[in-house]
């Protein structure tokens, strides 16, 4: 049994389309606390997110393998969390304005109180110079949805649109190493080989 700690719809789509049965039970974690108490570098505190997601719902369901992600999205040191308003999307897209920024996305699978599997992928993402006309015509046509997206964009709609270029993995992008946890769960005998 496969239990994804977490209710992103992005996550569940991933994992349907590769063919996983799973259920999705959310942690209850405080990310904000977390964030406010850690000091280190993105790719550790990315890791520590998807632990903390994932320890709670794995203590109460041991038999299964519990997996937890997080996704950091950094621009020259500063971590940037989701716009809570559109007013805030578009002041993050000004700062995003023809430069780059870098998605750190960490996964984690437990058993029981036991981590059995980690890892971290790093994607970094070139926007364009973008005016005022077209973040404004980008939200008007993408509304609320950029709100649950750390960088205000969907890369899989019209957010594709931001970018001059893109280096990394594009699940990563979408907020889970999808291939490294397929290939975890393979060596630990949840996936046929």
């Amino acid at each position: 049994m496969l239990i994804l700690a977490s209710t992103s719809r992005t996550r569940q789509d991933m994992l349907r389309a590769a063919g996983l049965g799973f259920t999705a039970l959310p942690s209850g974690v405080d990310e904000a606390a977390l964030k406010a108490d850690f000091a280190g570098p993105p790719a550790e505190l990315a890791q520590a997110l998807a632990r903390a997601k994932a320890c709670p719902v794995a203590r109460a369901h041991p038999a299964a393998l519990t997996l937890g992600a997080d996704q950091l999205l950094v621009q020259e040191g500063r971590i940037f969390d989701k716009p809570a308003t559109l007013a805030e999307a578009a002041a993050q897209l000004r700062v995003f304005s023809g430069c780059s920024h870098q998605l750190v996305t960490a996964a984690c699978l437990y058993r029981g109180d036991e981590l059995v599997w980690s890892g971290t992928e790093v994607a970094v993402l070139h926007v364009r110079p973008l005016s005022e006309a077209f973040i404004a015509r980008y939200l008007a046509a993408e509304r609320e949805a950029v709100l649950a997206s750390v960088g205000a964009y969907r890369l899989e709609g019209l957010g594709a649109q931001l970018f001059s270029r893109i280096e990394g993995d594009h699940f990563t992008i979408l907020g889970l190493p999808l291939l490294p946890v397929l290939a975890a769960l393979r060596a630990l005998g949840a996936l046929a080989p």
